[in-house]
């Protein structure tokens, strides 16, 4: 991953005033917005953690079954740009509201249809093949998802506490990984042999229907995006946005890409790829490493509002470059942990990488928007969903594969911490966008002339400028 961080924006740094807006949204729409969350990452961890069930209910019993799951995981993952760049083309062509009602739905049919796939032994490799389709529908709608939110969380937060309400929101999807471990643990614990693998894998997905099913009514009451409605009223709604964004804010889109791939590997690895680590390495039963899982997912949803909030205080930049140094320091230590000794070093191992985890996951959520102007914010955050197909859908199985072929335990932590050493002179070098701070030399926060046609810096009136110039305001 080559990024040259070095090169200006040619607009300049997105500024604070970009990403926020005078006229919050309602507490309503926030809330909703925030906890709807929950649904997207419990598909998607659910997945993980039941990986070794799935793998004997649609691959059968083998030492390849658990790597073929693995497999249909990262090939999903190929649909989230996908995905991505189709929801972002109508969200920042149409609003934020109606994209984030469509992914819910198609998120809601693909589950339930998960629900009530028929399994290897009833129609042979048709169900895995199955599996995968759904998969890569599921793929499909998150790719709109979690931008989405996160997009229309920042541009309608009180500027001052964007980083917080947008880590609410991570803290919510954590809370989705914690419904999906807590659940999976008890459906194996409580429904075990035949029963598991005949009907048991069933229940969580058919939780996760009526969770998305619910969310998407309630998404109903939503209102549209502040700042994309101001960007309407001024006539500015880009017809390419994704075009103007490749030419006038390729820097940016390096940003958004170092700080995904970061906090992607961090999570994929250092949580929902744990499950599975735990099982095949370190010989713990399905119901212990569950268990620890899910310990550590509750450590992961105290840590991230914290992290948000001291993003608010101190910045997204030094923030983002303490949690970094600590992905290059601790999770080859810590995958040590897991691999060899008692359970209170495993448990120890689990819980530093998910807070390492849960803490880039916050600050990112109100960092990558912020990398980028309202027109245009949706189709250029799509490129950092590249980055976590690369380095979080595939990792996993990355994960899996070096181990069995090296025989290293440590082989997982060292992926995150040669990611984290490539992504740190990007965290060091990028610009400063919580509200309130200003990079060295900077004179003041840079605005956008966006609200009339030839609209006009606020203390330079007598100077108008033309639509979507940058105004350098004294």
């Amino acid at each position: 991953m080559t990024i040259n961080s070095a090169a200006p924006d040619p607009q300049g740094p997105p500024a604070a005033g970009d990403a926020a807006t005078d006229h919050p949204l309602p507490r309503a729409s926030i809330v909703v917005a925030a906890l709807s969350t929950v649904v997207e990452w419990y598909d998607f961890t659910l997945y993980l953690f039941m990986a070794t069930v799935l793998s004997r209910v649609f691959f059968g019993d083998g030492p390849q079954s658990i790597l073929t799951t693995l497999a249909v995981f990262a090939i999903a993952f190929v649909m989230r740009p996908i995905g991505a760049l189709v929801f972002g083309y109508f969200g920042d062509r149409f609003g934020r509201r109606p994209v984030l009602l469509g992914s819910m739905t198609v998120m809601t049919a693909a589950m339930l249809a998960t629900a009530l796939l028929p399994t290897q032994t009833q129609v042979g490799s048709t169900a895995g093949v199955l599996l995968l389709l759904l998969r890569c529908v599921m793929g499909f709608s998150v790719g709109g998802e979690y931008t989405g939110v996160m997009t229309y969380l920042v541009e309608g937060a009180a500027p001052g506490r964007r980083g917080l309400v947008a880590s609410l929101a991570a803290a919510a999807s954590e809370i989705g990984g914690l419904l999906a471990a807590g659940i999976s643990a008890l459906t194996v614990f409580f429904v075990s042999g035949d029963a598991l693998e005949e009907w048991g894998w069933r229940i969580p997905f058919l939780v996760g229907a009526v969770l998305a099913a619910g969310t998407v009514a309630a998404r109903s009451i939503m209102q549209e995006s502040p700042a994309f409605e101001r960007l309407r009223q001024s006539g500015s709604v880009p017809s390419r946005p994704l075009g103007s964004i490749l030419r006038s804010h390729r820097p940016a889109l390096y940003r958004t890409f170092a700080i995904s791939a970061l906090a992607s590997v961090t999570y994929y690895v250092g949580i929902t790829y744990v499950p599975v680590y735990l099982t095949t390495v370190s010989d713990y039963d399905e119901r212990w490493s569950l268990g620890l899982t899910t310990i550590a997912s509750v450590a992961v949803v105290v840590v991230t509002p914290i992290a948000g909030a001291l993003s608010d205080r101190f910045g997204r930049r030094p923030t983002l470059i303490v949690l970094g140094v600590l992905a290059v320091a601790l999770p080859v230590t810590m995958f040590g942990f897991m691999a060899h000794g008692p359970l209170v070093r495993a448990l120890t191992g689990a819980v530093i990488l998910a807070c390492i985890a849960g803490g880039l996951g916050a600050v990112g959520a109100a960092a990558t928007p912020e990398q980028l102007p309202v027109a245009g914010r949706l189709s250029g955050l799509a490129v950092g969903t590249v980055a976590t197909t690369i380095f979080g859908g595939l990792t996993p199985y990355g994960a899996q594969t070096l181990v069995q072929a090296s025989g290293s335990v440590i082989v997982p932590g060292a992926m995150v911490t040669a990611v984290a050493l490539l992504a740190l002179p990007v965290l060091w070098r990028m610009p400063e966008t919580a509200a309130g701070f200003l990079e060295p030399g900077q004179r003041s926060v840079v605005t956008i002339c966006e609200t009339t046609p030839t609209g006009c810096c606020p203390d330079r009136g007598r100077r108008p400028q033309s639509r979507g110039v940058r105004c350098p305001c004294r």
